[in-house]
């Protein structure tokens, strides 16, 4: 019997885990077959407090694990694959092997939507994204362009006119599934530049690997060309991985965890933190804070079963 299990090292799960080591809790966490999350993909992190020149995402991971191991908190690369909430203890079943715990921190966060294309994971951090808000500062008078044509593509577009030079909104239709109200925002901005009825089918790279231009096919005409562009963002949703938790916890129609106050299941016992549940801000200092969250609730909720 375990105290308390976390689900999920990135930035959630490993605050989660920090805290809840320094409560003494001896937390065993359960890495997955991404440890680090999203942020082990990132080359560099500007925007997280305390590094004013910015800090490798690995890095940073990496430093928060060494914090939490400091603390007690011990570590598997076991992946949850199924869940189990019908006794008075939570069970999960990870690697074969069905684990008993007190207390459940679900932080096994979101994973972004790509196109499936060459090269993709090895230039994931070098000329493509799914985050704007990370890494549109590194673009600056560059030519880039967002795929998509939600609320999110328009957001990242509108974002992306601070730094870049121009920003080529790539979308598989002929209209933005966005609303109006942010179509009106994109189509004034001079910056933007919408390309309808049309795909990325190739990343095309320059001699030191990084994006150096995108080829497009128009999907109608079957026409292709190549755009230059200095970086890809993806803005094509985000999937929470969540699958454990499907018809056990309540989640909503895209499988993102439902909670109350900030971190609480409606399952006693059951925490979650993190992109898992986030599906607006997706950003390493919420993350970070609500697995803070997640480990002091699930302290008190453990203080409470012994009295």
């Amino acid at each position: 019997m375990e105290k308390v299990i976390i689900v999920g090292s990135g930035c959630a799960g490993l605050t989660a885990a920090i805290y809840a080591a320094r409560a003494n809790l001896s937390p065993l966490v359960l890495e997955g077959r991404q440890p680090g999350g999203q942020l082990s993909t990132t080359t560099l992190v500007e925007n997280y407090p305390g590094f004013p020149d910015g800090i490798d995402g690995p890095e940073l991971i990496l430093n928060m694990h060494r914090q939490a191991e400091k603390f007690g908190a011990r570590f598997s690369y076991a992946e949850v694959t199924d869940f189990d909430a019908s006794n008075k203890h939570v069970r999960i079943e990870a690697d074969d092997e069905w684990l008993e715990t007190q207390a459940l921190i679900i932080a096994s966060g979101a994973s972004a939507r790509y196109l499936g294309l060459e090269n993709e994971q090895k230039l994931i951090g070098h000329g493509l994204t799914s985050c704007a808000t990370c890494d549109g500062a590194f673009y600056k008078n560059v030519p880039v362009c967002v795929v998509g044509g939600g609320d999110s593509a328009a957001e990242e577009s509108l974002f992306l006119t601070r730094f870049a030079s121009k920003v080529y909104l790539i979308h598989r239709r002929d209209k933005m599934r966005a609303s109006a109200i942010m179509q009106e925002r994109v189509f004034a901005n001079k910056k933007i530049e919408p390309i309808w009825n049309t795909v990325v089918t190739e990343y095309i790279l320059d001699e030191k690997g990084e994006m150096r231009a995108v080829r497009l096919r128009n999907v109608k005409t079957n026409e292709e060309r190549e755009l230059v562009v200095a970086c890809v963002f993806m803005a094509i949703g985000h999937d929470p991985n969540s699958r454990p938790y499907r018809g056990k916890l309540d989640m909503d129609g895209e499988g993102y965890l439902i909670t109350k106050n900030l971190v609480e299941s409606k399952h006693p016992g059951v925490f979650v933190a993190g992109d898992v549940a986030d599906r607006v801000y997706k950003q390493a200092v919420t993350a970070a804070g609500s697995g803070c969250a997640a480990a002091i609730d699930a302290e008190k909720y453990l203080r409470e079963l012994e009295h």
